[in-house]
């Protein structure tokens, strides 16, 4: 009786320490770039959902849905020009968006933050591929801050990459692109 007493009190004492925040989604941003050999391209992206778990100082989970139907650019003030931009984005060639229609960041630990700063890992999925990842999170009371940077080529976005197409010239496009990420929770 007294072992399963403290087995209570344990879980009451565990429970407690874990919070559980929702994202909130419109004022969340996450702001993509990515650069070329003759210059880059900017926009944001969307979150369409997510949640975070931080038990005893550190994170201890959480689960994020982007929707990718959302993708901008921001660096082409041409409407023509922009559309075509997002469209090839959105193509094959990139996101295969009418495909995979959501990026997920799942499973998400950190180390304790020392500082507001802590090493933290996911699972990154795009295009249905997943592979691990690491960042650096700043928190900064419910905001939450990392720059997130991807090799596009290992979720198969091979488009303009100098791995595995020659001479490409001016036309190379590199094959790490970055995330801003500023995750507001509530």
């Amino acid at each position: 009786m007294k072992a399963l007493s403290l087995l209570t009190a344990l879980l009451i004492t565990s429970v407690a320490w874990s919070q559980e925040f929702i994202a909130d989604v419109s004022s969340t941003t996450l702001k993509w770039n990515a650069k070329k050999v003759s210059g880059e391209h900017y926009g944001e992206v969307k979150l369409r959902e997510g949640k975070l778990v931080i038990r005893d100082d550190q994170i201890a989970g959480g689960n994020f849905v982007v929707n990718m139907e959302t993708i901008t650019c921001e660096d082409i003030k041409s409407p023509e020009w922009n559309k075509k931009l997002v469209d090839h984005l959105n193509s094959d060639d990139f996101f295969s968006v009418a495909t995979y229609k959501v990026a997920l960041l799942s499973n998400i630990k950190s180390e304790k933050f020392i500082n507001n700063r802590a090493k933290a890992t996911a699972d990154l999925t795009i295009k249905g591929i997943t592979k691990p990842i690491s960042f650096e999170v700043i928190r900064n009371g419910n905001v939450y801050t990392s720059k997130i940077t991807v090799d596009r080529t290992l979720y198969n976005i091979r488009y303009g990459s100098g791995k595995f197409f020659q001479s490409l010239g001016d036309n190379m496009i590199y094959d790490e692109f970055s995330l801003d990420v500023r995750l507001v929770v509530k």
